[in-house]
């Protein structure tokens, strides 16, 4: 791009994404802060909004800056993330494109050399600088089961490729996603048949109270192909007893969700009803009812 060009924010993005257009993410880091500086922060308090802690953004293209950084693993959470915007979304899966520049068509096409050729790829974007060497960040997508490769440092397009679909189908081939909603629920359920009384009340208008688990959210997971659901199996810490008064919905303790010795999840125990103190009448009333029985 040169002084003067128009162009629209759409196909700035598209010249970004698909064809890695340095010019086009300073003319949007602009568009949008007034200054390279002023985006580079809104970058930086949007990683540490996602939980980005070994991130660090100077410049909105990314080339070698000592202060500007990352990992692989922060990568991935970064690509997720932004998979969940439509719009990036579309533009990452997107082979071929054509931008206009003061309303002349440029045809680009998309740097990632994946997409359109490995099974289930919808992004995500190259990369390549003298410090970092040839990267690839890879998002994939077959049947019920999403995955995210990054590959950083390798020597050339061809490592970088033939790495990120080693990963890739050493996923697909090796692990599945199973929904443990069922099996957990049965096995809280038989626990709690036993353990109803477990959390006694000190000095409630009743003895015990009554608790329910928070529903699984997301109840798929995703485990090695050798693993099954018998393999899961919960672990539950409650208090031994509260004093009343005890609120309806206070958090009395949790479910630990194990695969083997892995443990992959937990869910709170909250008070399924409220419990009042014993005030004077309560206690006449139980002694009289001790005297007559």
């Amino acid at each position: 791009m040169k002084i003067n060009d128009k162009i629209t924010v759409e196909d700035l993005l598209y010249g970004l994404m698909l064809k890695s257009g340095n010019d086009a993410a300073v003319a949007l880091a602009i568009h949008t802060c007034g200054s390279v500086e002023a985006f580079a922060g809104k970058m930086n308090e949007k990683a540490k909004q996602i939980g980005l802690s070994m991130t660090h953004f100077v410049t909105p293209h990314g080339l070698d800056q000592p202060e500007h950084y990352t990992t692989a693993y922060e990568l991935a959470i970064l690509a997720d993330y932004a998979m969940q915007n439509p719009t990036i979304k579309k533009i990452v899966g997107t082979k071929n494109y054509t931008v206009h520049i003061n309303n002349q068509p440029v045809n680009i096409s998309n740097t990632n050399e994946l997409l359109g050729y490995l099974e289930g790829v919808n992004g995500v974007k190259t990369g390549f600088t003298n410090g970092a060497g040839r990267c690839l960040v890879t998002s994939v997508k077959r049947g019920d089961m999403e995955i995210i490769s990054v590959v950083l440092g390798a020597d050339s397009r061809k490592f970088r490729t033939a790495d990120s679909i080693k990963m890739i189908e050493y996923v697909y081939q090796n692990y599945k996603n199973v929904d443990i909603a069922e099996t957990v629920q049965k096995q809280y359920e038989s626990w709690y048949q036993i353990n109803q009384k477990r959390i006694i009340i000190k000095q409630g208008k009743q003895e015990y109270i009554k608790i329910r688990m928070e529903p699984i959210q997301n109840s798929k997971i995703t485990i090695a192909k050798k693993d099954t659901l018998e393999d899961l199996k919960i672990e539950i810490v409650t208090l031994n007893q509260v004093e009343a008064p005890v609120e309806k919905d206070k958090k009395v303790g949790y479910v630990k969700i194990k695969l083997g010795n892995t443990a992959i999840r937990n869910l709170d125990l909250f008070v399924e009803e409220g419990v009042g103190r014993k005030e004077y009448p309560d206690y006449l009333r139980e002694i009289l009812r001790n005297c007559l029985s």
